[in-house]
Protein backbone atom coordinates (compact mmCIF):
# COMPACT_ATOMS: atom_id res chain seq x y z
CA UNK A 1 0.00 0.00 0.00
CA UNK A 2 1.11 3.56 -0.72
CA UNK A 3 0.71 5.83 2.28
CA UNK A 4 1.26 9.59 2.22
CA UNK A 5 1.11 11.52 5.49
CA UNK A 6 1.28 15.30 6.00
CA UNK A 7 3.40 15.72 2.89
CA UNK A 8 4.78 19.09 1.74
CA UNK A 9 6.56 19.65 -1.54
CA UNK A 10 7.67 22.78 -3.35
CA UNK A 11 9.79 23.83 -6.31
CA UNK A 12 12.03 26.54 -4.85
CA UNK A 13 9.49 28.92 -3.26
CA UNK A 14 6.43 27.63 -5.14
CA UNK A 15 4.36 25.23 -3.03
CA UNK A 16 2.88 22.22 -4.82
CA UNK A 17 1.56 20.20 -1.85
CA UNK A 18 0.75 21.44 1.64
CA UNK A 19 0.21 18.84 4.31
CA UNK A 20 -1.59 16.32 2.08
CA UNK A 21 -2.46 12.80 3.22
CA UNK A 22 -3.92 9.91 1.21
CA UNK A 23 -3.62 6.19 0.56
CA UNK A 24 -3.51 4.02 -2.54
CA UNK A 25 -4.59 0.49 -1.66
CA UNK A 26 -3.19 -2.52 -3.48
CA UNK A 27 -4.89 -4.17 -6.41
CA UNK A 28 -6.82 -1.11 -7.68
CA UNK A 29 -6.62 0.99 -10.83
CA UNK A 30 -6.64 4.58 -9.57
CA UNK A 31 -7.51 7.60 -11.64
CA UNK A 32 -5.39 10.60 -10.63
CA UNK A 33 -7.16 13.74 -11.87
CA UNK A 34 -6.60 17.46 -11.53
CA UNK A 35 -6.10 20.67 -13.45
CA UNK A 36 -2.79 21.51 -15.11
CA UNK A 37 -0.07 22.31 -12.62
CA UNK A 38 -1.64 20.79 -9.50
CA UNK A 39 1.16 18.24 -9.09
CA UNK A 40 -0.07 14.96 -10.60
CA UNK A 41 3.28 14.19 -12.22
CA UNK A 42 5.12 15.38 -9.12
CA UNK A 43 3.12 12.99 -6.95
CA UNK A 44 4.00 10.06 -9.22
CA UNK A 45 7.67 11.02 -9.03
CA UNK A 46 7.54 11.23 -5.23
CA UNK A 47 5.95 7.76 -5.04
CA UNK A 48 8.59 6.32 -7.38
CA UNK A 49 11.48 7.98 -5.50
CA UNK A 50 12.43 10.51 -8.17
CA UNK A 51 11.36 13.56 -6.13
CA UNK A 52 11.80 14.04 -2.39
CA UNK A 53 9.21 15.59 -0.05
CA UNK A 54 10.15 18.67 1.95
CA UNK A 55 8.17 17.52 4.99
CA UNK A 56 5.98 14.55 5.84
CA UNK A 57 6.32 10.96 4.63
CA UNK A 58 5.64 8.76 1.64
CA UNK A 59 5.95 5.01 2.09
CA UNK A 60 5.34 2.15 -0.33
CA UNK A 61 4.79 -1.02 1.66
CA UNK A 62 7.74 -0.90 4.10
CA UNK A 63 9.96 1.23 1.88
CA UNK A 64 10.70 4.96 1.76
CA UNK A 65 10.95 5.70 -1.99
CA UNK A 66 13.57 8.43 -1.60
CA UNK A 67 15.99 5.86 -0.16
CA UNK A 68 15.97 4.07 -3.55
CA UNK A 69 16.25 0.58 -2.04
CA UNK A 70 16.88 -1.99 -4.84
CA UNK A 71 14.08 -4.24 -3.59
CA UNK A 72 11.71 -1.28 -3.78
CA UNK A 73 12.87 -0.27 -7.25
CA UNK A 74 12.32 -3.73 -8.72
CA UNK A 75 8.67 -3.65 -7.64
CA UNK A 76 7.65 -0.26 -9.04
CA UNK A 77 7.74 1.28 -12.50
CA UNK A 78 6.97 4.85 -13.53
CA UNK A 79 6.17 5.47 -17.20
CA UNK A 80 6.33 9.22 -17.89
CA UNK A 81 4.35 10.98 -20.60
CA UNK A 82 7.48 11.44 -22.71
CA UNK A 83 10.28 8.85 -22.92
CA UNK A 84 13.54 9.40 -24.77
CA UNK A 85 14.47 6.12 -26.41
CA UNK A 86 17.67 5.11 -28.12
CA UNK A 87 17.79 4.19 -31.80
CA UNK A 88 16.70 0.68 -30.96
CA UNK A 89 13.71 -1.66 -31.09
CA UNK A 90 11.18 -2.39 -28.32
CA UNK A 91 12.51 -5.96 -28.20
CA UNK A 92 16.08 -4.82 -27.48
CA UNK A 93 14.88 -2.04 -25.15
CA UNK A 94 12.86 -4.37 -22.92
CA UNK A 95 15.58 -7.05 -22.90
CA UNK A 96 17.96 -4.49 -21.37
CA UNK A 97 15.36 -3.14 -18.96
CA UNK A 98 13.87 -6.48 -17.95
CA UNK A 99 17.03 -7.79 -16.27
CA UNK A 100 16.37 -5.40 -13.35
CA UNK A 101 12.87 -6.79 -12.72
CA UNK A 102 12.61 -10.36 -11.36
CA UNK A 103 9.06 -10.97 -12.65
CA UNK A 104 9.65 -9.64 -16.16
CA UNK A 105 7.75 -11.86 -18.61
CA UNK A 106 9.06 -11.77 -22.17
CA UNK A 107 6.25 -13.93 -23.55
CA UNK A 108 3.75 -11.54 -22.01
CA UNK A 109 5.58 -8.62 -23.66
CA UNK A 110 5.34 -10.27 -27.08
CA UNK A 111 1.66 -11.03 -26.57
CA UNK A 112 1.00 -7.42 -25.56
CA UNK A 113 2.83 -6.09 -28.61
CA UNK A 114 0.71 -8.33 -30.79
CA UNK A 115 -2.45 -7.26 -28.94
CA UNK A 116 -1.51 -3.59 -29.39
CA UNK A 117 -0.69 -4.17 -33.06
CA UNK A 118 2.94 -3.01 -32.95
CA UNK A 119 5.99 -4.77 -34.41
CA UNK A 120 8.50 -5.47 -31.60
CA UNK A 121 11.38 -5.43 -34.09
CA UNK A 122 10.53 -2.07 -35.63
CA UNK A 123 12.81 0.76 -34.44
CA UNK A 124 11.30 3.42 -32.21
CA UNK A 125 12.59 6.11 -34.58
CA UNK A 126 10.51 4.63 -37.40
CA UNK A 127 7.32 4.54 -35.31
CA UNK A 128 4.51 7.05 -35.05
CA UNK A 129 4.05 8.70 -31.64
CA UNK A 130 1.09 6.44 -30.91
CA UNK A 131 2.99 3.25 -31.82
CA UNK A 132 5.83 4.30 -29.54
CA UNK A 133 3.39 4.93 -26.67
CA UNK A 134 1.83 1.49 -27.12
CA UNK A 135 5.26 -0.17 -27.26
CA UNK A 136 6.32 1.48 -24.00
CA UNK A 137 3.06 0.46 -22.36
CA UNK A 138 3.73 -3.16 -23.34
CA UNK A 139 7.21 -2.84 -21.85
CA UNK A 140 5.84 -1.40 -18.60
CA UNK A 141 3.14 -4.04 -18.15
CA UNK A 142 5.47 -6.92 -18.95
CA UNK A 143 7.72 -6.03 -16.00
CA UNK A 144 4.96 -7.36 -13.70
CA UNK A 145 5.73 -4.89 -10.92
CA UNK A 146 3.55 -4.51 -7.84
CA UNK A 147 3.09 -0.81 -8.64
CA UNK A 148 2.71 0.74 -12.07
CA UNK A 149 2.49 4.54 -12.45
CA UNK A 150 1.28 5.79 -15.84
CA UNK A 151 1.46 9.50 -16.69
CA UNK A 152 -0.93 10.54 -19.49
CA UNK A 153 -0.75 7.10 -21.16
CA UNK A 154 -3.45 7.81 -23.78
CA UNK A 155 -2.04 11.10 -25.10
CA UNK A 156 -1.25 10.68 -28.78
CA UNK A 157 -3.32 7.53 -29.24
CA UNK A 158 -6.00 7.38 -31.91
CA UNK A 159 -9.48 6.05 -31.14
CA UNK A 160 -8.76 2.37 -31.99
CA UNK A 161 -5.52 2.51 -29.98
CA UNK A 162 -7.34 3.94 -26.96
CA UNK A 163 -9.73 1.00 -27.12
CA UNK A 164 -6.76 -1.39 -27.22
CA UNK A 165 -5.19 0.43 -24.26
CA UNK A 166 -8.35 -0.08 -22.19
CA UNK A 167 -8.48 -3.74 -23.21
CA UNK A 168 -4.92 -4.57 -22.14
CA UNK A 169 -5.23 -2.65 -18.85
CA UNK A 170 -8.42 -4.53 -18.02
CA UNK A 171 -6.83 -7.86 -18.94
CA UNK A 172 -3.79 -7.04 -16.82
CA UNK A 173 -5.93 -6.02 -13.87
CA UNK A 174 -8.41 -8.90 -13.89
CA UNK A 175 -5.92 -11.73 -14.37
CA UNK A 176 -6.86 -14.78 -12.31
CA UNK A 177 -3.27 -16.01 -12.16
CA UNK A 178 -2.35 -14.51 -8.81
CA UNK A 179 1.20 -15.85 -9.02
CA UNK A 180 1.71 -13.44 -11.92
CA UNK A 181 -0.56 -10.60 -10.90
CA UNK A 182 0.99 -9.97 -7.48
CA UNK A 183 -1.78 -7.52 -6.51
CA UNK A 184 -0.81 -4.93 -9.11
CA UNK A 185 -1.73 -1.36 -8.19
CA UNK A 186 -2.00 0.97 -11.19
CA UNK A 187 -2.19 4.75 -10.93
CA UNK A 188 -3.20 6.54 -14.14
CA UNK A 189 -2.63 10.29 -14.19
CA UNK A 190 -4.64 11.82 -17.01
CA UNK A 191 -6.51 14.76 -18.48
CA UNK A 192 -8.29 12.42 -20.90
CA UNK A 193 -11.03 11.31 -18.52
CA UNK A 194 -13.24 9.67 -21.13
CA UNK A 195 -10.33 7.46 -22.22
CA UNK A 196 -10.12 5.78 -18.81
CA UNK A 197 -13.45 6.26 -17.02
CA UNK A 198 -14.37 2.58 -17.43
CA UNK A 199 -10.97 1.51 -16.04
CA UNK A 200 -10.43 3.62 -12.95
CA UNK A 201 -11.80 3.01 -9.47
CA UNK A 202 -11.13 4.72 -7.05
CA UNK A 203 -10.70 8.33 -8.17
CA UNK A 204 -8.29 10.84 -6.63
CA UNK A 205 -8.77 14.52 -7.49
CA UNK A 206 -5.96 16.93 -6.59
CA UNK A 207 -6.11 20.67 -6.15
CA UNK A 208 -3.13 23.01 -6.00
CA UNK A 209 -2.35 22.22 -2.38
CA UNK A 210 -4.83 19.58 -1.24
CA UNK A 211 -6.66 16.36 -2.03
CA UNK A 212 -10.23 17.24 -2.99
CA UNK A 213 -11.50 13.67 -3.33
CA UNK A 214 -10.29 10.12 -2.81
CA UNK A 215 -13.26 7.81 -3.22
CA UNK A 216 -14.52 4.67 -4.93
CA UNK A 217 -17.33 4.71 -7.48
CA UNK A 218 -19.56 3.09 -4.85
CA UNK A 219 -18.84 5.87 -2.36
CA UNK A 220 -19.37 8.53 -5.03
CA UNK A 221 -22.73 7.09 -6.09
CA UNK A 222 -23.83 6.91 -2.46
CA UNK A 223 -23.05 10.59 -1.87
CA UNK A 224 -23.84 12.14 -5.26
CA UNK A 225 -26.69 11.67 -7.72
CA UNK A 226 -26.09 12.05 -11.46
CA UNK A 227 -29.39 13.09 -13.04
CA UNK A 228 -29.87 12.96 -16.79
CA UNK A 229 -32.88 15.08 -17.70
CA UNK A 230 -34.41 17.67 -19.98
CA UNK A 231 -33.84 20.64 -17.67
CA UNK A 232 -31.06 22.24 -15.67
CA UNK A 233 -31.57 21.82 -11.93
CA UNK A 234 -31.29 24.85 -9.65
CA UNK A 235 -30.23 22.50 -6.83
CA UNK A 236 -27.32 20.99 -8.76
CA UNK A 237 -23.73 21.30 -7.67
CA UNK A 238 -22.89 21.24 -11.36
CA UNK A 239 -24.95 21.17 -14.57
CA UNK A 240 -23.84 20.67 -18.15
CA UNK A 241 -25.80 20.68 -21.39
CA UNK A 242 -25.58 17.48 -23.37
CA UNK A 243 -27.46 16.07 -26.38
CA UNK A 244 -31.12 15.79 -25.39
CA UNK A 245 -30.90 17.79 -22.18
CA UNK A 246 -28.67 18.20 -19.13
CA UNK A 247 -26.59 16.23 -16.71
CA UNK A 248 -27.04 17.50 -13.15
CA UNK A 249 -24.82 16.49 -10.23
CA UNK A 250 -26.71 16.72 -6.94
CA UNK A 251 -26.24 15.59 -3.34
CA UNK A 252 -27.80 12.12 -3.11
CA UNK A 253 -30.23 13.02 -0.34
CA UNK A 254 -32.75 10.32 -1.33
CA UNK A 255 -30.25 7.44 -1.62
CA UNK A 256 -30.98 6.81 -5.31
CA UNK A 257 -28.74 4.88 -7.69
CA UNK A 258 -27.16 6.56 -10.72
CA UNK A 259 -24.29 6.12 -13.17
CA UNK A 260 -21.23 8.19 -12.26
CA UNK A 261 -20.08 10.54 -15.01
CA UNK A 262 -16.41 11.22 -14.28
CA UNK A 263 -16.14 14.47 -16.27
CA UNK A 264 -19.21 15.90 -14.54
CA UNK A 265 -17.86 14.66 -11.21
CA UNK A 266 -14.55 16.42 -11.78
CA UNK A 267 -16.27 19.71 -12.62
CA UNK A 268 -18.64 19.40 -9.67
CA UNK A 269 -15.70 18.85 -7.31
CA UNK A 270 -13.68 21.69 -8.83
CA UNK A 271 -16.57 24.17 -8.54
CA UNK A 272 -17.73 23.13 -5.05
CA UNK A 273 -14.62 22.25 -3.06
CA UNK A 274 -15.97 23.06 0.39
CA UNK A 275 -19.36 21.43 -0.19
CA UNK A 276 -17.79 18.27 -1.62
CA UNK A 277 -15.54 17.98 1.43
CA UNK A 278 -18.60 18.25 3.66
CA UNK A 279 -20.59 15.68 1.68
CA UNK A 280 -17.82 13.10 1.66
CA UNK A 281 -16.72 13.73 5.23
CA UNK A 282 -20.14 13.65 6.86
CA UNK A 283 -22.67 12.40 4.31
CA UNK A 284 -25.52 14.06 2.48
CA UNK A 285 -27.48 15.09 5.58
CA UNK A 286 -25.55 18.34 5.39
Amino acid sequence: MITINNLDFSYKNVAVFKNISLEFKEGNVYGLLGENGVGKTTLLKIISGLQFPKNGTCTVDDFIPSERNPYFLQNIFYLPEEVITEDTTPEKFINKLGVFYPRYDHSYFLNLMKELEVDANNKFNAMSYGQKKKSLLACALSLRTDYLLLDEPTNGLDIPSKALFRKVILQHGVSTDHTDLHGTTIIISTHQVKDVENLIDPIVILDHDEVLLNATFEEISQRLYFEYGAEKSDEALYSEMMPGGYINVLPNTFNMESKVNVEALFNAVRCNKKKIREIFAFGCEL
